[in-house]
């Protein structure tokens, strides 16, 4: 098939009478921004007829019914080839992302989640029957880390990284029919993770903000925290209650007896090491009240290049006979009352991914490429993202009005 990038598209033109929210004269500035590096003028505006069909086509998110809702027409292979073909970089799109995004609204964190696509057939890149943490099952599906900034505003994946599975990397024919770039291997997850973050603060010179993780899928978060903190960053990293860690002497006969993070929380709150906190929730708004269970934690690795301590934080029910949940953290302990509400942001991620599955066609990709995954996932990252800025915009305007 011919690459988009050695032919001429003649450029859409959209449709205006009865146009819908998403033909507002925001979106066609914000579409500039995202995609003016495009060295050609019909890469900017296919990029813009697909954002807005994102947005606005209701249901399912396909290049006919996106080119015939937007232009009034048929330009499937014209979509498709923008989609699957064309050479444009994601990255650089993704980083005008994220900028548009902090300029909207204030980012407290950069929460990483799973991201589960189901598939049928076993074809489409990254695919195979795997287990999905998120999930925590078996499926048939394409697993991929989205890192997303969050806020009291809610959140936005603005990077991305699909995991290849370890049958993608003996299988030359399936690696060659979804045009899988010869340094994709597979890898753990924490190298996905420091990849992306790197990215962000490298490449796009974000501000670095606490990372948000759920780790309770790893038997060692150990390489994970050590990469945030080989970069300086805070984090808040959920695991899970049998992750390794050596209890403290008092505890054993033996200085260094293993056991787990379950039995290290049980630990202190037998000594007393419980913190009753009053926070405010960024989801439901509320103030709540807790119990929390703190105190220094050593994982079963050398502990001596870690620049600042690690402390578990167990959220533990008052009444309760366990922990409902247990992080491991180098913020400081002392800072309670605003380490717990971090914690919740997760859920603004969580939910701008279910609304990017419902509202903007995350899952509709129906091509198979490693390019085209990942310029659909920034696609609809951008469509989300639109949808953010001017929400913010309109309650700005509410909040300031003129005259």
């Amino acid at each position: 098939m011919t690459d988009l990038a050695t032919i001429t598209l003649p450029l859409p033109a959209m449709r205006t009478p009865g146009a819908p929210p998403g033909a507002a004269a925001g979106l066609p500035a914000y579409c500039r921004e995202l995609f003016g590096d495009f060295t050609r003028a019909d890469q900017r505006r296919w990029g813009e007829v697909y954002v807005r069909g994102l947005l606005d086509v209701p249901g399912r998110k396909t290049p006919a019914r996106i080119s015939e809702q937007v232009l009034g027409r048929r330009a499937v292979q014209q979509i498709q080839q923008f989609v699957n073909q064309s050479p444009w970089a994601s990255a650089p799109v993704r980083g005008r992302l994220a900028r548009q995004v902090v300029r909207a609204f204030r980012a407290e964190a950069w929460s990483v989640d799973e991201v589960v696509f189901a598939k049928n057939g076993d074809r489409s890149v990254g695919v195979a029957r795997q287990y999905a943490a998120s999930q925590e099952r078996t499926v048939n599906c394409q697993l991929a880390l989205a890192a997303s900034l969050v806020g009291q505003a809610g959140g936005v994946p603005v990077n991305w990284r699909l995991l290849l599975p370890a049958r993608w990397d003996r299988d030359e024919r399936l690696r060659g029919a979804a045009h899988v770039p010869v340094q994709e291997r597979c890898r753990p997850r924490w190298s996905y993770v420091l990849e992306a973050l790197d990215e962000m603060l490298d490449e796009w010179s974000l501000e670095p903000l606490p990372v948000l993780a759920d780790w309770r899928c790893e038997s060692d978060p150990d390489p994970l925290l050590r990469g945030l903190e080989a970069r300086g960053l805070g984090y808040l990293v959920q695991a899970a209650p049998l992750t390794p860690v050596l209890l403290p002497r008092r505890q054993a006969a033996a200085p260094g007896t293993r056991g787990t993070l379950a039995e290290l929380a049980a630990h202190a709150a037998r000594h007393g090491e419980r913190a009753s906190v009053t926070w405010h929730d960024p989801v439901t708004e509320r103030m709540r009240h807790s119990e929390f269970v703190t105190g220094p934690v050593l994982l079963r690795t050398d502990p001596a290049t870690a620049p600042r301590p690690r402390l578990l934080l167990a959220d533990w029910p008052y009444g309760g006979s366990r922990p409902r949940a247990y992080w491991l953290t180098n913020l400081p302990a002392r800072r309670l009352a605003e380490i717990v509400p971090l914690a919740r942001l997760r859920r603004f991620a969580q939910g701008a991914l279910g609304r990017m599955h419902e509202e903007f066609g995350l899952g509709d990709f129906e091509g198979r490429s490693f390019r085209g995954w990942h310029h659909h996932v920034t696609l609809a990252s951008a469509a989300l993202g639109y949808d953010m800025v001017r929400q913010q915009a309109d309650e700005r305007a509410l909040s300031h009005p003129r005259g």
